[in-house]
Parts: C-alpha cells; structure tokens; sequence
C-alpha cells in the first residue's frame, strides 16, 4: 500500500490553495547524490578515513608484514564507507522531503526531513539571485533577501548558501537543469516587480491607500 506524507498537502509542495491570479511556473527538488557531495561533503568525509586508512598501514608496515599492515587499515576503510552511506541516506531523505516551487509571484521552499516547514519568499523580497552551475548541468540557486527578512540558517540548512550566516541566503540546491530554473526565475521575478502600482484615493478626505 503507497503512502504519501504529505497527502495533506491541498497543493504537492504548498501548504494552501493559490490565491487567484498565481500559477506555477515549476517544482523541483535537489539531487540525493548531488546533495551528499556538495552540503554534506560525502566526498570529504571519505578521504578523511583513507587518509586514516593509509596512516595506519603505514605506522603498522614498520612492525608487521606489508601483508597484516594493510588488514589493520581495513576497519578505517570500512567505518569511511558506513559513513559514507549514513550520510547518502540523509541526502536521500532530505531530497525526498523536499519541494522546491516557482510561481509567478514567489519562491516557495518546503524543506525538512524531520520537522517541516515552507518558506515563502515573494519576489519583492529578493534583491539578488545566484547561480552556481556545475559540468553536469546542475547547480544551486541562492536568493540574496532585502530590507529586514531574515530566516535562520540552522533551521533551513541545507537549503541555504554556504557559509552565509549573517545574512542567510536560502537556495535552490543541486537541482538539475539549474540553468533553466534560474532563467524562469528570472522572468518571473522581473516581470513580478515591474508590475505596476495602483493607488486608490479616498475622495472624502483625500488620503491616498496603496495596493496592488
């Protein structure tokens, strides 16, 4: 029997019903093994323990045969390769619980494996975005927030911009085709603020409301 965890979800990735007038433009969500080299540093992580792996065999070759030294380097090899999956098993589960989602009037990110949440990021909250796109064809697309926005880089991590804690930039990470996600934002996102301002003015005393 299929279950969904998120089949409470009116709208796959979206807490809510859109409000009339917003569509969405595209969903995505970020690569596991992507996601495991790049935030989780999978790769660094089993260097470490081959690096470990050859001190050992090295320390042990001077008293024992080449032979029984390479067998006293196999525990740190095989703690490396548990380490290794433990953390492509985290990537997976954050991958599977995640949605990334364009509109034509936001950025909407629900994130979180254990405890999760949605950001939403109207395009007027958004200063800068950018792209770092890889070989392969993905990449990460962090959004630079203006004015007095702020969300907390531990809680949203790792769908932030590394190393940005003061002013935490979240991002699209390690989705594939980044080039063209980052071209739909962009349309949307310049077609979003220049839309036009309409202000209301009240004839009976002459106050002026704004509104869009």
């Amino acid at each position: 029997m299929s279950h969904d965890d998120f089949n409470f979800e009116p709208i796959r990735g979206l807490p809510e019903q859109l409000p009339e007038g917003e569509h969405i433009l595209w969903q995505g969500a970020p690569d596991p093994r992507r996601l495991a080299r790049e935030a989780l540093g999978v790769r660094w992580v089993f260097a470490y323990f081959a690096l470990l792996a050859f001190w050992r065999v090295s320390v042990s070759s001077a008293d024992f045969s080449f032979g029984i030294a390479l067998m006293h380097g196999v525990p740190f090899v095989i703690s490396g390769l548990l380490a290794c999956a433990i953390l492509y098993g985290i990537a997976y589960v954050q991958a599977r619980s995640t949605v990334y989602t364009l509109t034509n009037k936001r950025v909407a990110m629900r994130i979180g494996a254990a405890l999760t949440m949605t950001l939403n990021l109207p395009y007027t909250w958004i200063g800068t975005a950018k792209l770092d796109l890889k070989s392969s064809g993905h990449g990460t697309l962090a959004f630079e927030l203006i004015g007095e926005t702020r969300i907390s880089y531990l809680m949203s991590w790792p769908h932030v911009r590394p190393w940005r804690m003061a002013r935490t930039q979240p991002a699209l990470r390690c989705i594939p085709d980044a080039e063209s996600v980052a071209r739909i934002f962009a349309e949307a996102a310049e077609t979003r603020i220049s839309e036009p301002r309409v202000t209301c003015v009240d004839q009976t005393d002459g106050n002026a409301v704004a509104a869009e």
